[in-house]
């Protein structure tokens, strides 16, 4: 029968961790609601984006040659994968999901004849592809904390600058995150970030405009602001998936430490009653051996 002393231990450690968890379930349950606005904010303006971006582009990618870099379609090479990891653990599957999709990812790609490099946001992720030798190019940690569009702009620049690059060593680049649908779910994704694909316009959106100074000009701005929104909106949505996956495990954890509670004090009661029975019981002994 386990000691009294150490169950009560026990029983006081899972309280303070319990405590400790719940604690984290609050804060989580209270960023969540300020990521989802932010979401919720930018995807409007995201989409709009594409809509601009789309109908300039329909009208200057008719010749090949002239066609913008991060418009030219090329075979996949060389590809790059931008994963999106947090910086700290404690929020259940969401790192292992993001590794596993983006490991998965790198193997099909090699067999497919492409190489494949890699741009890391968050600790989680660059330490689960150093272990496995991967190559990595560029790797950002403490991004989410102070989340901004500079900092978005600061790695859409980077990967714009690999893949603009005169010796055209990167062909593809893709985008590997969480994105949030609620509270308990997060679905990782896998999309096209580089060459940027624009949308098809119906006819009636066709119509000609006049553009000043130029629709190349236009695409000069347009296209990396245009990254730089798609890299912002896929850490947007990774911050709110990563708070609904910690709020998610802190709440399992407290769950599963109330239920441990109550099976620590299920023993601790029954070692407790057998230690009360045996002094009884030898109380009861010796009251006969000295009648005896």
């Amino acid at each position: 029968m386990p000691n009294l002393k150490t169950i009560r231990k026990r029983i006081g450690s899972v309280k303070n961790t319990q405590k400790i968890t719940r604690a984290m379930k609050l804060v989580a349950a209270a960023r969540l609601r300020r990521a989802q606005q932010n979401i919720l904010e930018l995807r409007p303006y995201a989409i709009k984006t594409l809509e601009v971006l789309s109908s300039v582009a329909a009208r200057v990618t008719d010749e090949p040659e002239t066609i913008h870099p991060l418009l030219r379609v090329r075979e996949p090479e060389h590809v790059m994968l931008v994963v999106l990891t947090s910086d700290r653990g404690l929020a259940g599957a969401f790192n292992a999901n993001i590794c596993k999709a983006a490991f998965t990812r790198w193997k099909e790609l090699e067999a497919e004849g492409a190489k494949v490099c890699f741009t890391v946001i968050g600790r989680k992720g660059r330490d689960y592809l150093r272990r496995r030798n991967a190559d990595i190019r560029h790797d950002f940690t403490g991004i989410f904390e102070g989340l901004s569009v500079e900092k978005a702009g600061e790695i859409a620049r980077t990967i714009i600058h690999e893949y603009v690059q005169d010796d055209q060593d990167l062909d593809a680049c893709y985008l590997v995150y969480n994105e949030f649908k609620s509270a308990i779910s997060q679905e990782v994704v896998i999309e096209p970030l580089l060459p940027i694909t624009p949308m098809e316009l119906s006819e009636d959106a066709m119509g000609d405009f006049l553009y000043e100074p130029s629709k190349d000009a236009l695409l000069e701005k347009l296209l990396p602001m245009y990254v730089e929104v798609e890299i912002y909106r896929a850490l947007l949505e990774s911050v709110a998936s990563e708070h609904g996956a910690r709020m998610t495990a802190m709440d399992a954890a407290t769950g599963n430490a109330s239920d441990m509670i109550g099976k620590l004090t299920l023993v601790y009661n029954r070692a407790r009653q057998a230690a009360i029975t045996k002094e009884l019981m030898e109380i009861i002994g010796g009251a006969e051996a000295l009648k005896g």
